[in-house]
């Protein structure tokens, strides 16, 4: 966990050692689970600091999440919104994905990591976005999901409130998918305000970005559409 301490502080975080051992404990659940079920291709633990811990705790560049209100879509193994959580105590998170075995996991985390003001979320994010309460209600979202641009920033703005953003994960060589995304961006309330480099201890060559967009209007009440249509016809 030296390494997840250093590089956070590479990110301006100071870790203590509870968030530390609450790290390590998640670690120790996620490589247990692992074996059972489907939960990360990353078997080696240095492996896992540097592309699960250290890259969920990038967002941190983008965004001031203290006190604020996160929702995590298509979050799978808890990233990267737990990792954001155990560094963030104040910030209210929801991790939402479609699978049940997934959310079950991620309870089973979140109550021996004794976090509060978090909810694991069962339910396909076009559909849960309808229900009292969410729609337009939360600071920020992120998803850390493979799919193009457009199609998440579907899945994802429609969670902002206006002032709010939608914090997407890519590469620095995705240029062509984020010039493609201007205009869904727009249609859905959105605008790309700017954007955040970094790179992680073990792979110093490779850089990935964070984009930020920001919600300037209300997403308008026809989006999101059925996920299909989404993939079929996308903005």
């Amino acid at each position: 966990m030296q390494e997840l301490k250093r590089g956070a502080e590479d990110f301006g975080l100071i870790l203590s050692d509870n968030q530390l051992a609450q790290f390590e404990t998640y670690w120790n659940l996620l490589q247990e689970r692992n074996k059972v079920m489907n939960l990360t291709a990353i078997t080696d633990r240095a492996e896992a600091v540097e592309k699960h811990f250290l890259d969920s705790l990038a967002l941190t560049l983008a965004a001031d999440f203290d006190g604020k209100r996160l929702i995590d879509i298509g979050t799978g193994a808890g990233f990267p919104g737990l990792p954001i959580k155990i560094a963030t105590p104040s910030l209210e998170v929801t991790l939402l994905d479609s699978l049940n075995k997934r959310v079950r996991f991620l309870e089973e985390v979140c109550c021996d990591l004794r976090l509060k003001s978090i909810a694991c979320i069962h339910a396909r994010a076009e559909e849960w976005v309808a229900r009292p309460g969410e729609r337009e209600s939360y600071d920020y979202a992120t998803s850390r999901a493979v799919a193009e641009l457009n199609v998440l920033l579907e899945l994802c703005l429609p969670y902002v409130r206006v002032g709010g953003a939608f914090l997407a994960m890519k590469t620095a060589h995705a240029e062509a998918e984020i010039e493609a995304a201007v205009s869904a961006a727009a249609i859905l309330g959105g605008e790309i305000e700017t954007y955040h480099d970094y790179t992680l201890p073990g792979s110093p060559d490779v850089v990935r970005r964070i984009m930020v967009i920001r919600k300037v209007t209300p997403t308008p009440e026809r989006y999101p559409r059925r996920f299909a249509r989404m993939q079929k016809q996308p903005l």
